[in-house]
């Protein structure tokens, strides 16, 4: 599954924040990192440049890597960054994309860089996000320190589970499984979109089975490295995503692209949207439709 890395690169330095993470995840599993810029392919002096960047970036992460056996390439790519990035992955046997969630514009209020925004609406592998953060701030090192996966019992969003399960056999680090029960739900009337509150009785029951499908995802667990806890919450699904992962000091949220709902209007679903709008952690995005 971490066979192939692609990691692009824009010239910054957000952009290289996440060499600790390629070197973790490299190194673990004897991966392939190709290192990827966009830029003139032609024979230009832009392309000179491009190049040397790259090769000095390459040799950046073969000394990060020590005795490694980890094979580093480079590829200068010509056309619009997103376009490239993905037609790369697809023709090349991408298994991963990891990417700095902003790049040379800086960090911004938005929640990640233009490009990558683009990449997450159509990416049809696992993409990780490490947050940038800014020069003064600590780079934590431990990116599978403590994962979050939240689920909400549907196999849509059960699709991460096999990227962290595989991770587990390799790396010791805490899991925390968590499931929301919302406090009511929208439902379709004569009169529109309606919004019915559930009773006490109603929550109790959803606690309950709740606990019952997290101790069974649990259970794919055994035999791992990982530490596994559960957590149930009640409230609002991305709202309490958030609040956990604060709580915990979440290193990562690991989360499919859509869950219980399907597929919507948007790429990917409402929760995993402003998860992705408002948390300042780093994402492992699996889509739905992910090629495994």
């Amino acid at each position: 599954m971490y066979e192939k890395i692609l990691v692009p690169l824009d010239g910054s330095k957000l952009a290289r924040q996440v060499f600790p993470y390629v070197v973790e995840l490299a190194k673990n599993f004897s991966s392939e990192a190709i290192l990827v810029a966009v830029c003139d392919p032609e024979e230009t002096e832009e392309s000179k440049v491009c190049r040397l960047y790259l090769n000095n970036e390459a040799e950046k992460l073969k000394k990060l890597m020590r005795a490694s056996a980890v094979h580093v390439k480079t590829a200068v790519l010509g056309g619009k960054p997103a376009e490239q990035i993905l037609d790369y992955a697809e023709k090349n046997n991408i298994r991963v994309i990891i990417f700095s969630s902003h790049g040379r514009s800086g960090i911004k209020p938005w929640s990640v860089g233009s490009t990558v925004h683009e990449v997450l609406h159509k990416v049809g592998i696992p993409l990780i996000i490490v947050r940038a953060k800014e020069e003064d701030e600590p780079v934590k090192t431990g990116l599978f320190d403590t994962i979050l996966i939240p689920l909400d019992g549907s196999k849509k969003a059960e699709l991460v589970l096999p990227y962290v399960i595989e991770l587990s056999k390799k790396v010791k680090f805490e899991v925390i499984l968590t499931q929301v029960i919302e406090v009511g739900r929208h439902v379709h009337t004569i009169g529109g979109l309606e919004y019915v509150s559930f009773n006490d009785q109603d929550i109790d029951k959803e606690k309950s089975e709740s606990r019952r499908y997290l101790k069974k995802i649990k259970s794919q667990f055994t035999g791992t490295k990982a530490r596994v806890i559960t957590e149930v919450r009640v409230g609002n699904s991305a709202e309490e995503i958030i609040k956990l992962t604060t709580e915990k000091d979440c290193s990562l949220i690991a989360m499919s692209s859509h869950g219980r709902s399907g597929i919507e209007a948007w790429v990917y679903g409402s929760v995993t949207r402003k998860i992705l709008q408002t948390s300042f952690r780093s994402v492992m995005f699996v889509p739905s439709f992910t090629k495994r």
